[in-house]
Formats: C-alpha cells, sequence, structure tokens
C-alpha cells in the first residue's frame, strides 16, 4: 500500500514538473515569437525622434531586441557610472561602421550583457580548476571579456579609418575629375560613392551625400562628418574644404590640394615607417650580435674554464 501511494506522489510529481516544464517553454517561446516579430513601438509619450532611433535599431540588430529591457538598464547604470568614457565609446562606434542608432551606453550595455551571460561558463570552469576562489576568477574573467571587447571595437574603428585614409586621395581626384568634366557637387559624389561601393569610404560619403539630400547644406554634412570620425588627418582635410566652401573657393580646386597634400602626407609617413625600422631592429640585431658570439667564443671559454678548473 505504501508501496502504491509513494508511486502515485512520484507519478503525480511528474507531472506537475512536465506541465511547469512544458508552460515554461510555453511563454519563452511566446516571449520570443512576440519579440522578432512585433512591430514598431508605439511613439507613446517619449520623444519621436528616440523611438525612431529604438526602431530602427531592433531591425539592425537582433541581440538589441532580444534584450532591449535589459540593455536599456545597464545603460542607465554606464550613463552614471561610465559618464567620461562615453564619448570615445561613441566615437568608435561611428568610426567603426556599426549602426548609427547605438549609443555609447547602451552598445556598452550590450558588452556588458554578453560578459553576464558567460559568467555561468567561467563560473563552470574555474570552479572546477581551482576550487571556490574560482568564483572571484570568474568575476574577473567575465571583467575582462568586457575590456576586450571594447578593445575590438578601438581596433576595428582604427583600421576603417586607416583604410579611409588609404583611399580619401583616390576619391578626391575623382571627384575633381569629374566636376572639372563638368559634373556637379552631387553628381559627381554620386558617382564617386557608386564607383568604391563597399568600401569604407563610400560610406562616410554616401552619408555626406544623403545629409546634403535631406536639406542640410554642404557645410553642414562636411561638418557632421568630420565630427563623426574626429581623426586629427581626416579633420585637417574636412576643415580645409569647410574654410573654401566658406570663402567661395571651387570645390574642384579645393580637392586637388588636397588630394595632393594627402599624398605628402603619405610619403612623409612611409619615410618615417622606414626610419624608425633601424631602431626597432637595433635591438634584436644586438641580441643575433651576441648569440653568434656566444656560439663563436663558447667553445674556448669552456675548454678554458675546464682545464683552469682542473689544474
Amino acid at each position: 500500500m505504501e508501496t502504491w501511494q509513494a508511486g502515485q506522489q512520484h507519478a503525480f510529481l511528474l507531472v506537475v514538473s512536465s506541465a511547469l516544464w512544458a508552460a515554461a517553454g510555453f511563454f519563452v517561446t511566446q516571449w520570443l515569437w512576440q519579440i522578432v516579430h512585433t512591430e514598431d513601438l508605439p511613439q507613446g509619450a517619449e520623444w519621436r525622434y528616440d523611438v525612431s532611433r529604438i526602431n530602427e535599431l531592433r531591425r539592425a540588430d537582433r541581440f538589441f531586441r532580444l534584450f532591449q529591457p535589459l540593455i536599456q538598464l545597464l545603460a542607465r547604470f554606464n550613463r552614471a557610472a561610465f559618464r567620461d568614457a562615453l564619448p570615445e565609446i561613441q566615437r568608435h562606434i561611428h568610426c567603426a561602421g556599426l549602426p548609427r542608432f547605438w549609443l555609447a551606453e547602451e552598445y556598452l550595455a550590450k558588452l556588458e550583457l554578453i560578459a553576464v551571460m558567460l559568467f555561468p561558463l567561467y563560473t563552470y570552469v574555474a570552479v572546477r580548476a581551482v576550487g571556490a576562489a574560482g568564483v572571484l576568477l570568474a568575476v574577473i574573467f567575465s571583467g575582462l571579456t568586457v575590456w576586450l571587447l571594447r578593445l575590438r571595437l578601438a581596433d576595428r574603428a582604427a583600421r576603417r579609418l586607416q583604410a579611409i585614409k588609404r583611399r580619401l586621395p583616390f576619391l578626391l581626384d575623382l571627384l575633381t575629375l569629374l566636376m572639372e568634366a563638368g559634373s556637379t557637387f552631387l553628381n559627381a559624389l554620386a558617382q564617386a560613392v557608386e564607383e568604391y561601393r563597399g568600401h569604407p569610404i563610400a560610406e562616410e560619403f554616401g552619408r555626406v551625400l544623403a545629409d546634403i539630400r535631406m536639406g542640410k547644406t554642404r557645410y553642414e554634412a562636411f561638418h557632421a562628418m568630420r565630427e563623426r570620425l574626429a581623426d586629427d588627418e581626416i579633420t585637417s582635410i574636412i576643415g580645409s574644404i569647410l574654410q573654401g566652401e566658406t570663402l567661395g573657393t571651387p570645390l574642384a580646386s579645393i580637392f586637388r590640394t588636397q588630394a595632393d597634400v594627402l599624398r605628402i602626407k603619405r610619403s612623409q609617413r612611409a619615410e618615417m615607417i622606414a626610419g624608425e625600422a633601424g631602431v626597432n631592429m637595433l635591438l634584436p640585431g644586438i641580441l643575433v650580435m651576441a648569440a653568434a658570439v656566444l656560439i663563436l667564443v663558447g667553445p674556448f671559454l669552456m675548454n678554458y674554464l675546464y682545464f683552469g678548473l682542473s689544474l
């Protein structure tokens, strides 16, 4: 009788646990389906531009779409805790070519959320390796994960900026040729963007073209590009373009002059790198020479020490 009752209780608990698992699976599936297929957020009482930005970000990034409440919760914390670091992160977001709808605090929250999701794995591995102290190691590894992802963003931004600066003289030459052939600035810029389609420089000048078509002046569009990239060399080039635009200098002559300046700077940079190569090779050369001397003198020195000790 007791065995039968125990079996009944076990079966009842099994049915209840199965029902709970099924309910949890149903609600999780419904939540995911609702997130993936939800329409744009309603405008409501919030500022219209911010809601539009969030809607565009939800379309551009599935991770944000899945974890939007958590990301925005962490973003509020980041806005207060990392206020000084946010402008640099925002610059790297723009320079890296990420969707412009990201705010720095939200992107940092995304990195933090990735680290939090990896924390159980770090904890499992570290606890099995070193015991209870592994929890502290897991926390350290999670912090390192955020730091490494942040470095990856900065490296991506630096590589994209370098690619833009390498191709910029050629795009300016193309704009000069098209405008001297009789094309308007907008048509020349559109053809140049089409010519370099897929390259980061086409993306940046494509945004300049889009800003102008949306009603901004050429000064405002180039100024926005300068603020977006915030690189010393590109800032100098765009500053010259803005100055020429203010003074009424023909853009074709400005583009030709700036292309020549970029080539000169490129040659100077190559000469500087070549000059630094000799200094950088000095220490390895000394080590190689020391190793060669030891190989040549070593046997004689060992024989001298051996016979000296034996005497």
